[in-house]
């Protein structure tokens, strides 16, 4: 049985499907793992009310 590869191309497709409301999920690691292009993409499409969990 072969994995499950969730890997995607770009932010853009990353986000495919974010509505408002929803809960986002995204790693990082102090200053240099902020993902600031990501944050950019959520900010552009203007989805509202989302649960935001960093670690």
């Amino acid at each position: 049985m072969a994995g499950l590869d969730k890997r995607v191309a770009s932010y853009e497709a990353a986000l495919e499907g974010l509505t408002d409301g929803m809960t986002l999920l995204a790693g990082g690691f102090g200053l240099c793992g902020i993902p600031e292009n990501l944050i950019a993409e959520v900010q552009r499409r203007q989805v509202q009310g989302l649960t935001v969990v960093s670690q």
